[in-house]
């Protein structure tokens, strides 16, 4: 009998047990990583890859709270409506470091800057082995080149003349840029027969075309700019955000951008380790 009362008052106990969903209820839902990101990347398809790789990889799942250019995407992570932003790294990222808006800031992969031109290419880019030379070439010839003002090409344009350890001649042959909007850039060179530094991203995939205008050199490692990770300091998901962050910085992460940077036959975002993706391919 006192065996029967025991067992009665063990059965509330068990029925909790066997509530489906009891226990589940018990254990918290995994925090999301709110995630802005810089436009090219998802103009591109790039993000739609590589997140799900991502949250198969960590058990995170990551929240596309915006994307666009800088002017769209820093206001939101500073504004704390964001815990990680993916962006090129620039001043902007080194002004919110030490204005104490940003955390860690990693480095994760890069994309391509490509000389655009007129397709009948009167200073023979084509025929330059890479960009450095490319730019000489520009130069000896008098051709037309539009300085894109754009950072980013800018310091590749800058990177490429240190590489080929001398300034660029004085003359008329460099035209300011006077383009209404960054995006109008190539037309604007188009219209003055000229050469442009710009990305190759914006160009293949219709955001910066021209009639009579061509892509005359690309693949050249030297004009790659990278993009960084930066989180958000003191971010109530910080052990989430670090678990993105230590994949994208790994091996196997890196790899992830290497697929996820492939397209139409081609590369379009590059890790910034590719010896250790390559590795975790096992190639």
């Amino acid at each position: 009998m006192a065996r029967l009362r025991s067992a009665m008052r063990l059965w509330p106990l068990l029925g909790l047990l066997l509530v489906p969903g009891h226990a589940a209820a018990q254990t918290p839902a995994p925090t999301p990583v709110r995630v802005v990101v810089i436009g090219g990347l998802v103009g591109s398809g790039f993000w739609q890859r590589l997140a799900p790789k991502v949250e198969a990889a960590t058990g995170t799942a990551l929240v596309l709270v915006g994307s666009g250019n800088k002017e769209a995407i820093v206001p939101l992570f500073t504004q704390g409506q964001a815990d990680l932003m993916l962006i090129h790294g620039s001043d902007e990222v080194m002004a919110l470091l030490a204005d104490g808006q940003a955390g860690r800031v990693t480095a994760w992969g890069a994309n391509e800057h490509v000389i655009v031109g007129p397709a009948d290419d009167p200073a023979g880019v084509r025929q330059a082995q890479n960009g450095s030379e490319a730019v000489q070439k520009i130069a000896a010839s008098g051709a037309p080149f539009v300085a894109f003002d754009d950072p980013g090409s800018h310091a590749i344009v800058q990177k490429l003349w240190r590489i080929a350890g001398t300034r660029p001649p004085a003359g008329g042959w460099r035209l300011p840029d006077e383009a209404v909007r960054a995006q109008q850039i190539v037309e604007f060179a188009a219209q003055r027969k000229a050469y442009v530094v710009t990305g190759h991203i914006p160009v293949a995939y219709g955001k910066m075309q021209a009639p009579g205008m061509a892509v005359l050199l690309k693949g050249d490692p030297a004009m790659r700019r990278p993009y960084v990770l930066v989180e958000q300091p003191g971010s109530p998901t910080d052990a989430a955000t670090t678990r993105v962050v230590s994949h994208l910085a790994s091996p196997a992460g890196q790899a992830d951008v290497a697929q996820a940077g492939f397209d139409r036959g081609e590369a379009w975002i590059f890790p910034v380790r590719p010896a250790r993706a390559a590795k975790a391919h096992g190639d």
